[in-house]
């Protein structure tokens, strides 16, 4: 079972301004802070997602194919992610709409050290 994804920065302190916005609009908050390392969750839960600096001392990198996905509440909230990402310095990977499949909206941008994050809501089909 999956408990959660960690993503490398070279700039703690800037992917943290970075990610306390962009989370905001998914309600999840800053869970833990340590000297290399930040733990964002839901309010009152677990860290699920940690923003790192190696633990080797390297430069940090991120992965060709690799993306961290977050389920949106609705495709309003897919567009405000991707405004607010683009606002705090992040880049375009593809404007908001829909794709894939019937009722699929989603989103995708890049972090300030480059890792590739995809917004997604999917209304059911009934």
């Amino acid at each position: 079972m999956l408990a959660g994804v960690c993503v490398g920065t070279n700039d703690l302190a800037g992917a943290g301004r970075f990610y306390d916005r962009l989370f905001s609009v998914l309600g999840m908050v800053r869970t833990m802070e340590a000297d290399n390392e930040i733990g964002y969750g839901p309010v009152g839960g677990p860290s699920c997602f940690w923003v790192l600096e190696p633990f080797d001392q390297k430069r940090a990198t991120h992965g060709n194919g690799t993306q961290v996905t977050f389920r949106a509440l609705n495709n309003d909230e897919v567009n405000r992610f991707h405004e607010v990402a683009l606002a705090q310095g992040g880049s375009d990977e593809g404007a908001p709409g829909f794709r894939y499949r019937p009722g699929y909206y989603g989103a995708y941008c890049r972090d300030l050290d480059g890792n590739k994050l995809h917004i997604m809501h999917e209304a059911l089909q009934e």
